[in-house]
């Protein structure tokens, strides 16, 4: 038959985008990252974060698992930044059933998966800015584990003309992890016919590698093109962004993501946008509010992705920035 990707690579909630602002966008983010998601996102988007930052996301994931992401990011000089990011995974308490038990034994396990980051990134020039994250990446369930160290690099180019950013980044590169564990030992007889005692044996796992993701985007300002301006001002009462990333993953086909963000006054956003080549996720849409006063400057997000067979994907976002 036809040779698939699909399944040959571990890890697969590092594929999980992050941020209610760049999922309501339909993940079509690289390039225009400049809030604390972009530690996900694209790296080289810290350049843009002047001001001590702080955010944190959960999704409700369907099938009854959760998704969180904290992270925050602190100025270094005029041109660095550092940042540190914790990403988990978990689905609650999961009973586990046999074939004579098929209602549940009374055990029960969970599937717990994190990633711990941390983030340097800058500057080179006004408008080149780079990021590079080194990452402890862990997969758990009952009582075996899989870990091991992985790294993103990104970049993003701000040409200055109407907005057009272009970025490109790169996603968990390293090496192969296999898990190990205590429900991976076994007390057994090597030839079973034989009469002797018990040997302490254990399963050897297979190793797998995480799904290394290379991600192309491009943005610009609609609304300076509307106006025939080279840049939208700062605190102009209209803004409108719009952006398409393009995502080449090593265990699944090619993914397209268009998105656009249309804010007032820096008080509303309202977004919207469409993943192609994915077989679940599809249209996307979101909100934002925007608040600034009392010395820092919050935002809430909202957004919404119904998924394929599963319902609806809902995540929401909260983000400080010090004045």
């Amino acid at each position: 038959g036809d040779f698939s990707k699909v399944g040959a690579a571990g890890g697969q909630f590092l594929k999980i985008g992050v941020g209610a602002r760049a999922t309501g966008m339909g993940g079509a983010y690289g390039s225009i990252s400049n809030d604390v998601s972009s530690l996900y996102w694209n790296p080289s988007g810290i350049a843009d974060i002047k001001e001590i930052s702080g955010s944190f996301s959960y999704t409700q994931w369907f099938a009854g698992y959760s998704h969180n992401f904290f992270g925050g990011s602190v100025p270094l000089s005029d041109k660095y930044r550092a940042g540190i990011s914790f990403t988990s995974f978990s689905s609650g308490d999961i009973p586990v059933t046999t074939v004579e038990k098929e209602t549940g034994t009374g055990a029960k396990y969970q599937v717990s998966d994190f990633a711990l980051g941390l983030t340097f990134g800058g500057n080179v020039t006004e408008q080149f800015a780079f990021g590079a994250t080194l990452k402890y990446v862990q997969n758990a369930f009952a009582s075996v584990s899989a870990s091991g160290v992985a790294f993103d690099i990104g970049t993003i180019y701000h040409t200055g003309l109407q907005g057009i950013n272009v970025g490109f980044s790169i996603h968990n590169l390293g090496g192969q992890q296999a898990y190990a564990g205590q429900d991976l030992n076994r007390s057994g007889k090597i030839v079973p016919e034989q009469f002797a005692s018990l040997v302490e044996q254990q399963l050897v796992a297979n190793p797998y590698n995480l799904p290394l993701t290379f991600r192309a985007s491009i943005s610009t300002d609609v609304m300076s093109i509307i106006n025939g301006e080279n840049e939208t001002p700062a605190d102009a009462e209209h803004k409108w962004i719009a952006c398409a990333d393009f995502e080449t993953l090593s265990d699944v086909p090619e993914q397209y993501s268009i998105g656009t963000e249309y804010v007032w006054n820096d008080f509303v956003a309202i977004r919207g946008g469409y993943k192609m080549g994915h077989n679940t996720l599809g249209l996307a849409g979101g909100v934002g509010l925007k608040y600034i006063g009392g010395g820092f400057n919050g935002q809430l997000d909202y957004s919404i992705s119904p998924v394929k067979d599963f319902g609806i994907v809902n995540r929401i976002s909260i983000s400080i920035r010090a004045l």
